[in-house]
């Protein structure tokens, strides 16, 4: 399977082509609520916010189910060639939107809120369904009207993060934290709640914190940087593309000052830091790709369809990491459903 990034743009003749047949490639071999008849071909397009280990587990899990569902229902997803990914770039992800529905796609399915955002917007006119994967609060957001009914040509699954539960786990290891480090991307709207949710729960125990907040690599360097001048007794970061993208980079700053980085998903964990709380992105991908398949094939209506969260309760430690700064988490087996332990890499095998 390939991974396309833009290459050309589409033209003015395409652009009007697109408009009147989007959407419905194979609308002419199942009717909405009918089982697919056999060998019915639909088009998926898939769309990668940025490469990080968790995003890239996403993908790869909708890919695996959406094969096997083809194969059990005797019907086609393809997906190999409307599988693009945004490099975390909105103009790329703009065209991408463009492309998809020049291409006829039946389905759109972006992976993390600003590709979620972007391809909501991009189909409001010709309302071709979008289900979203990891969508931490897809209300902020403003994509859904409620998780029950979001009253669209759209739904998906949610990551959605338990910020209080994270922060009793850092406070276990810890009970003498005096300060905390916020390390985000402002810009993110998958971080806003559980940044405020962070504030006011250290505001309740009388802790301080410091943000500090970038937009690129070399933007949350130098907020890795400050936090550690800071002196913070610890830091957190919830469920950011951009941190996460970066925190190869910043992991081994962390260790060095002997601070623990706590954060919203368990590929921080993997690219370094030394807890990852959330869900479990293999399951996340799998239901969404689920989803897909009962609008396709089954008719279900995405106005109608509930989002779907997943079980948040799953702690992953690098147990390197642990080793390096001396931190003990044996007491986060009674605050959460499991403990998982994890060593360094750049990608999950």
């Amino acid at each position: 399977m390939k991974k396309k990034l833009l290459s050309v743009l589409l033209t003015a003749a395409m652009a009007a082509t697109m408009m009147t047949g989007c959407g419905n490639s194979a609308s002419t071999s199942a009717d909405a609520g009918d089982t697919a008849a056999s060998g019915t071909v639909y088009k998926v397009g898939i769309v990668q916010y940025v490469d990080d280990a968790s995003l890239n587990q996403i993908e790869k899990a909708i890919e695996d189910e959406l094969t096997a569902k083809g194969k059990e229902l005797g019907v086609t997803f393809d997906f190999a060639d409307y599988t693009y990914n945004g490099q975390a770039d909105s103009s790329t992800l703009n065209q991408i939107a463009t492309d998809l529905i020049a291409e006829n796609v039946d389905v759109i399915v972006p992976i993390a809120t600003p590709t979620a955002m972007i391809m909501q917007a991009a189909t409001e006119d010709n309302q071709i369904p979008v289900v979203f994967s990891a969508v931490s609060d897809p209300l902020t957001a403003g994509l859904v009207d409620s998780l029950e009914a979001p009253g669209s040509n759209i739904t998906g699954t949610s990551d959605a993060f338990n910020t209080d539960t994270l922060m009793d786990l850092m406070f276990a290891a810890n009970p003498d934290i005096q300060s905390v480090g916020l390390l985000y991307n402002k810009s993110e709207d998958a971080s806003t709640a559980a940044i405020a949710a962070a504030k006011a729960y250290c505001d309740a125990k009388g802790v301080t914190y410091v943000e500090k907040t970038g937009t690129n690599n070399d933007e949350v360097s130098l907020a890795a940087d400050a936090l550690v001048a800071a002196g913070v007794d610890a830091i957190f970061t919830p469920t950011d593309n951009t941190i996460m993208t970066a925190e190869l980079a910043i992991y081994e700053k962390f260790i060095a000052a002997g601070i623990p980085h706590y954060t919203g998903a368990d590929s921080f964990a993997l690219n370094g830091a030394f807890c990852g709380f959330g869900v479990n992105y293999v399951d996340l991908g799998t239901a969404t790709a689920d989803m897909v398949v009962d609008i396709l094939v089954n008719g279900a209506d995405p106005a109608t369809t509930p989002v779907q969260t997943m079980s948040n309760g799953i702690a992953t430690v690098n147990t390197e990491t642990a080793a390096a700064i001396g931190l003990d988490y044996s007491s986060f087996a009674g605050l959460c459903d499991s403990v998982n332990e994890i060593e360094t890499a750049e990608e999950f095998e």
